[in-house]
């Protein structure tokens, strides 16, 4: 197998066609400079030593040194045998509630968009567990399953908003019990994260937080917003705030953070309870805790081993940087005597 281990850099590439232009432009301006200066008849003896096809045959050289250079930052590499890697780590399923009480600003810019930066930090952070994700407002979805995939689950998180589900409400209880059947028959440790800002509208929340913990799955929770209640903002398509949500009696509805339910949840689900805010990021102390954890063997994968050829390029390239080195813009003596032989100088 081969590849690049930066194929970025090919996109440096695209500047030999500009400089083949660039130098070409020149020439031709130099060309009519000259012409301007002096008559033709005159040129092969203002630059009787210069030759043409030796600055092109340098500039050619040099061309073919820049692609060497850029193809050896890439790096190509061969691979040379299938290696087998055992996987362990332990398996964590993030709740985030997308439902419109999320966008209230008493947590900057927003509750969710806060959330999702702090659990696209984690993501980063990963090195070997799984994570999933579910999302929840009155009913509760797989965005994305137990992977260590990092890259595609940052993709799978930066498309959540608040419309990623249409029915209205806070499904806790359905979020939970979701996330306690997508955890495989693996013998990992298992974590539950909500993030939430607690108004549940469901029920039945204790009964599926205890089922959790029946089969060993750890519960943290993280509380984002004001307990004193702050108005839920209404956008429209371009932006701008252009109100509040309003109940059917007209009044101004007031989401309040319910801490009371979360750290009882966290409690029972032997985690621990964090209220959310402007400065610290708690998924960061939560990873913290959980390194602690034993990690545990999920599966094998099968890795390619490759080797760097990268000095395929770079020898190549510094032999005909030495050989332009040595080659000048002068005709050679023996061309330009067959020239005067034939008349032409």
């Amino acid at each position: 197998m081969f590849r690049f281990a930066h194929p970025e850099y090919l996109h440096a590439l695209y500047l030999l066609p500009v400089l083949v232009a660039l130098v070409w432009l020149l020439h031709r301006n130099k060309k009519r400079l000259l012409e301007k200066f002096a008559e033709k008849k005159l040129h092969s003896v203002i630059v009787s030593s210069y030759s043409n096809i030796k600055s092109y045959f340098k500039f050619g050289i040099l061309l073919l040194v820049l692609a060497c250079l850029i193809f050896a930052a890439a790096n190509p590499q061969v691979g040379t045998k299938l290696q087998e890697v055992k996987q362990t780590g332990i398996d964590v399923f993030i709740l985030l509630d997308v439902s419109l009480s999320m966008t209230a600003e008493d947590i900057k810019p927003n509750r969710l968009e806060k959330a999702k930066y702090q659990i696209s930090n984690l993501i980063q952070k990963l090195h070997g567990d799984r994570i999933g994700l579910i999302i929840f407002s009155g009913q509760a979805y797989v965005q994305f399953p137990l992977t260590t995939d990092y890259s595609a689950a940052n993709l799978f998180l930066n498309a959540v908003d608040v419309n990623s589900i249409p029915t209205p409400g806070t499904a806790i209880a359905s979020a939970i019990r979701l996330a306690d059947d997508s955890f495989d028959s693996s013998s990992t440790e298992k974590v539950i994260i909500t993030i939430t800002d607690g108004e549940d509208h469901e029920g039945d929340v204790m009964d599926a937080v205890n089922d959790a913990v029946s089969r060993g799955i750890k519960i943290y929770t993280i509380g984002l917003g004001s307990t004193g209640g702050v108005p839920i903002p209404i956008y429209n398509n371009r932006g701008e705030m252009v109100g509040f949500k309003k109940d059917s009696q007209g009044n101004t509805v007031l989401t309040k953070l319910n801490e009371e339910s979360l750290k009882q949840i966290a409690a029972t689900g032997h985690g621990a309870y964090f209220r959310g805010n402007n400065y610290e990021d708690y998924l960061d102390k939560i990873y913290n805790d959980l390194s602690k954890i034993k990690k545990s063997e999920f599966g094998v994968k099968k890795v390619t081993d490759y080797e760097d050829r990268f000095y395929y390029f770079l020898i190549p390239a510094i032999i005909l940087l030495i050989l332009e080195l040595f080659i000048t813009e002068k005709k050679s003596p023996l061309y330009r005597m067959i020239n005067r032989k034939l008349g032409l100088e």
